[in-house]
């Protein structure tokens, strides 16, 4: 019964950790229908993660079209995007520069599916 158990055991880690410890991805597909350029970074609530990162933003031209951000990430963490007008902080979207505020439907899990497409508008 002991031997029964302990594959049982392995079976389930087997199965259980690729999809945990795995990398996933997102996508998102934003535009700009804004007459500023727009800088943009994403958020992993979940871990101490931005993209791009290292101190960088994607900068988004004024009423420039869609562009695709595809994150690379871990499956089910939860990212947020924050844009913001350039060099104008005090205008936003979702949870704006550094992660400082609260939003509603600016977040979607990693693994889940692609982000349905949206654009910034003021």
């Amino acid at each position: 019964m002991t031997y029964l158990k302990t594959l049982v055991a392995a079976f389930m880690l087997t199965v259980t950790l690729p999809a945990l410890a795995g990398a996933d991805t997102l996508l998102w597909t934003i535009g700009s229908n804004y007459d500023r350029t727009i800088s943009l970074e994403f958020y992993s609530q979940d871990r101490n993660h931005v993209w791009p990162g290292n101190d960088q933003v994607y900068v988004m031209d004024a009423y420039q079209g869609r562009s695709t951000f595809n994150l690379s990430c871990n499956y089910d963490e939860l990212i947020c995007y924050g844009a913001w007008e350039r060099n104008n902080s005090s205008t936003y979207w979702g949870v704006g520069p550094n992660d400082g505020y609260n939003c509603e439907n600016c977040c979607a899990r990693c693994g889940r599916g692609n982000v349905e497409a949206f654009d910034l508008v003021r």
